[in-house]
């Protein structure tokens, strides 16, 4: 990257339109971390991270990830590791971590569906932070080969109207109505 060329995130949120004025708002902070250095540090109490919804568009599924920590069935993502810039490979990195499935690809494109801050409990290592979440979708053509990466980090494949009654998060039913849009889409 040269100087004057926009980082991969803000290019992104250039070209988003948030649906919502809670999501705008959510936009607008994370343009100023983005501003402000390294939007991806650990050690800022906001600080970028990736994640997606996992489809398998020929059945309309969806998989959802237990989070521990979180103690909510979510879609998959994280940090990104030493050096890596851009959201859509965190995502993708992330997915074939969580759930082994080594086909993953963005779906329909790599468009970036949602950007949403949630807050994140203190950990045994970390106080409360918050997540600037930038959220894809991400589809497999194998999805009877997902496991999950850990046991206590169980995936279970699910309908729309299913995932919709399982998670708990207001903002992540709003994605997997996002994600029936793009579904109902699809020939």
């Amino acid at each position: 990257m040269h100087d004057g060329e926009p980082t991969p995130i803000a290019a992104l949120l250039a070209a988003y339109r948030p649906r919502t004025a809670a999501e705008a708002v959510d936009v607008d902070r994370v343009r100023a971390v983005v501003a402000a250095g390294d939007p991806w540090a650990r050690t800022l109490p906001l600080h970028v991270t990736a994640s997606a919804l996992v489809v398998h568009p020929p059945t309309g599924r969806v998989l959802l990830r237990w989070h521990a920590r979180q103690r909510a069935w979510l879609q998959i993502g994280g940090h990104g590791d030493p050096g890596e810039r851009a959201p859509v490979a965190v995502a993708l990195r992330e997915g074939r971590e969580e759930t082994g499935l080594d086909d993953l690809v963005c779906w329909p494109d790599a468009t970036l569906r949602q950007v949403v801050v949630v807050p994140v409990a203190a950990g045994a290592h970390e106080p409360a932070h918050e997540h600037a979440d930038l959220r894809f979708v991400l589809a497999t053509g194998t999805p009877d080969r997902a496991r999950p990466e850990n046991p206590a980090a169980e995936l279970r494949w699910l309908s729309l109207a299913e995932a919709h009654d399982t998670v708990t998060e207001a903002n992540l039913r709003d994605l997997l109505g996002r994600v029936g849009e793009l579904l109902d889409r699809t020939p």
